[in-house]
């Protein structure tokens, strides 16, 4: 039975039904990377899925709120934190993540037309929000931690350095078509580890 009247990514499905929200979120992926938001239509990702077109409408709607499906199962999907003990170690760990993630031909693609799609979608950019939320909120620890080894002051905001070590990498993504490699992440890692121990984050309402 299709799931109806539900928010996208609320459930946690199982059987036929994971394995159709899986094959849809795949063809949602794939158009999302081939061309872009603008050619997301229900019918074709049904098509693609191999699955009924009822079935997408019913449980989807529209394609921002497959969007936002497609998003939460990303996070969910998403590698979790790697603890090393040294807060540049942590965040070199996360920028190497970030930059595999956007380098790969896909995911980078995918993630272009998603940003694209929020400038001018409020649903769409929601999602996009609470995406980079949650993943901000899985790393936000490591800075946390560092905080408690003395590594950066008290008062240093935890989700503003994790910011700050993926920011130049998408913005190499978006502005400059320059290559995101290692050497582009362990620098991103590098400056706001720096950043972070002269106090560059620390709250200003301290």
């Amino acid at each position: 039975m299709p799931v109806e009247s539900v928010d996208p990514g609320s459930v946690r499905p199982g059987g036929r039904t994971a394995r159709v929200r899986a094959a849809v979120l795949r063809a949602a992926g794939d158009v999302l990377a081939e061309h872009g938001f603008a050619h997301l239509d229900l019918a074709d990702i049904a098509r693609r899925a191999e699955v009924g077109r009822t079935t997408v409408y019913r449980r989807w709607g529209t394609p921002a709120h497959l969007v936002a499906d497609l998003l939460a199962d990303m996070a969910e999907q998403s590698l979790p934190r790697t603890g090393t003990g040294t807060l540049l170690g942590d965040l070199r760990a996360n920028a190497r993540l970030v930059q595999r993630t956007l380098a790969d031909a896909r995911q980078g693609a995918l993630f272009k037309a998603v940003i694209a799609a929020a400038a001018c979608d409020e649903q769409t950019a929601a999602a996009l929000h609470r995406f980079y939320a949650l993943r901000v909120e899985e790393w936000a620890p490591c800075v946390h931690q560092a905080v408690e080894r003395g590594e950066v002051p008290e008062g240093t905001d935890t989700h503003e350095v994790i910011r700050a070590v993926s920011a130049p990498l998408y913005y190499r993504l978006l502005t400059t078509g320059e290559p995101l490699d290692d050497p582009t992440a362990d620098r991103a890692a590098e400056a706001a580890t720096a950043a972070a121990r002269a106090g560059v984050f620390v709250r200003a309402d301290r």
